[in-house]
């Protein structure tokens, strides 16, 4: 247990120190921290004896990186599509055996890693610096208010387990608590950048709360999933990259489907106010 809390201290003030310098800092942090999600998923899926086309997944990201912070959303569909098309290209021209099951799971961190990753780009192409931040910062405030209340709601209440073949550990009251978590979170974000930058026009408080619902409903999808993918490749954890917490996957399963939610949401903003 002090492993796992020195580890998430650690975290913690990485984050912050990454949130604070945003740009380019933050977005080559983002791609090896996807490009390690990347691997990790890839391997998880070779132990199943799976056989995924690895390298469009990895060439998808790094193109997207620089087109999705100067071009938004406009690249999404262009390079999702090609990097799909490779995959179909590559597996059809297997002499053993091709089939459909290696380009689901070739397809798959396309998907959930690399579409992810994108949207996390494509806030960073916001043009207000400040808006940026609380952005950013809303993605992680999802995940870690989901995953810290959803724990103790978890712990104090137990009851009903919420898709127990998956993840046997999570219970209806978790979740419920973990949604309570992300709203929280997701307010108290804004209230703080608005009371703390009162020349700068924030969205309403309102829309912040619904923001922090379908965002928390995305993060306890995407750490579902995650069970679910481990549990299919019969493995416990992803990696060894942080003592007490397994590999980046790990770490990064709730955050990334967040972040796509967040994305939706900086388009909105962004066409509110005008930019």
């Amino acid at each position: 247990m002090r492993q796992r809390i020195i580890t998430a201290i650690l975290m913690i003030v990485a984050l912050v120190a990454l949130l604070v310098l945003g740009g380019w800092y933050f977005a080559v942090a983002a791609i090896i921290a996807i490009i390690l999600c990347i691997y990790e998923e890839n391997k998880a899926l070779l132990h199943r004896k799976h056989r995924p086309v690895i390298w469009p997944s990895y060439a998808a990201l790094l193109i997207s990186a620089p087109l999705m912070i100067y071009f938004s959303a406009t690249v999404i569909i262009p390079v999702l599509t090609i990097a799909i098309f490779c995959v179909l290209l590559q597996v059809m021209q297997r002499d053993d055996d091709p089939n459909l099951t290696d380009v689901m799971v070739s397809t798959l961190p396309l998907l959930t890693l690399v579409l992810p990753g994108m949207s996390l780009f494509g806030i960073l192409d916001t043009p207000l610096r400040s808006m940026q931040a609380m952005l950013l910062t809303m993605v992680f405030a999802i995940a870690i208010g989901g995953d810290t209340f959803a724990l103790f709601a978890g712990t104090w209440i137990g009851g009903k387990k919420l898709c127990p073949r998956i993840s046997p550990k999570k219970t209806v009251a978790g979740a419920v608590g973990g949604l309570a978590g992300s709203m929280l979170l997701t307010w108290l974000t804004g209230y703080l950048f608005s009371y703390y930058i009162p020349t700068q026009v924030f969205p309403p408080l309102w829309a912040n709360l619904l923001v922090g619902f379908l965002g928390g409903v995305a993060a306890q999808m995407g750490d579902l999933f995650a069970s679910l993918v481990k549990r299919h490749c019969g493995i416990k954890d992803f990696g060894t990259l942080f003592p007490g917490h397994g590999g980046m996957l790990d770490r990064m399963d709730s955050i990334l489907f967040s972040a796509i939610i967040v994305y939706s949401y900086r388009v909105l903003v962004m066409s509110y106010l005008g930019g």
